[in-house]
Parts: C-alpha cells; sequence; structure tokens
C-alpha cells in the first residue's frame, strides 16, 4: 500500500496561514530600520484620459510627492507624528512614521507632460490624458 502525505492547503486552515504571515512580515522587517507599504491604488480608463486614485487618508498634501522617471510614475507620502502629553503623575509620548511608495508603469499613450493631480479627503487622484496613437510606419520592399 502507498501512502500520500497529507497537504495543508490554506482554504482549509485560514487562521494558521494569518498566523504564518504575521509571523513572517514580523520577522523580515525586523531589521529594516525603515518600512514602506504600499497604499491601495484604483486605475480607471476612459475615453480620453486614464485617471489613478491613490488612498492616502490622514496624509497632508505636502506630504506627497509625485515623480516621473521615463514611463514610471512614483507616489510616495511620508509621515512622522509625535503625540506627548504630560500631566501631573503622567506621562505619554506616542509616535508614529510612516512611508508609502508605489510606482506605475505608464503606457506610450500617456501623455505625461500634462498630467494633473489633485488631493481630495484623503485621496491622490491623477488624470492622465491619452495621446493618439502613430501609425505604424510602413517600410517598402525594393
Amino acid at each position: 500500500m502507498k501512502l500520500v502525505p497529507a497537504k495543508h492547503h490554506r482554504e482549509f486552515f485560514p487562521m494558521r496561514s494569518f498566523f504564518d504571515e504575521f509571523v513572517k512580515d514580523f520577522y523580515e522587517n525586523e531589521d529594516r530600520e525603515e518600512t514602506i507599504r504600499s497604499m491601495a491604488l484604483d486605475i480607471l480608463e476612459h475615453e480620453e484620459t486614464y485617471e489613478v486614485l491613490a488612498n492616502l487618508p490622514g496624509f497632508k498634501k505636502k506630504d506627497i510627492s509625485l515623480s516621473l522617471d521615463g514611463n514610471e510614475l512614483t507616489i510616495e507620502a511620508k509621515r512622522e507624528e509625535k503625540k506627548e502629553e504630560k500631566k501631573p503623575n503622567l506621562y505619554r509620548c506616542e509616535r508614529y512614521s510612516g512611508n508609502y511608495r508605489r510606482t506605475v508603469t505608464l503606457n506610450d499613450l500617456c501623455d505625461v507632460e500634462n498630467i494633473s493631480a489633485s488631493y481630495t479627503d484623503g485621496v491622490l487622484s491623477l488624470i492622465i490624458p491619452k495621446i493618439a496613437p502613430k501609425p505604424a510606419k510602413e517600410i517598402p520592399i525594393a
């Protein structure tokens, strides 16, 4: 008789896989001084534009930067907060720092010179106009 070893699949043990991921992330990020997370992002295609929506709740406009390197659009947000409370017999100091970065590769149909950005209610909105595709150049055969 041949024995087949049982395989534990994630769908049968969801809490076990959740715990495993938590422990794995804890030890992987332990030695890193600065952890960079990625933000939730939606990319919508309209008739004449692309729209990129990035969730950045709690950030101020001055904490967000956009950069374009070739056809790669990078969205970065950095925040550092320090809350300090001093009362008789009580001292509380809370610190928070967070960095978010997301890079989107734009195609050749994007007009990178005319990208517009706005930030309202924790959502960064980028409007990227489309340009008409260039027709392929035909090469005559002699």
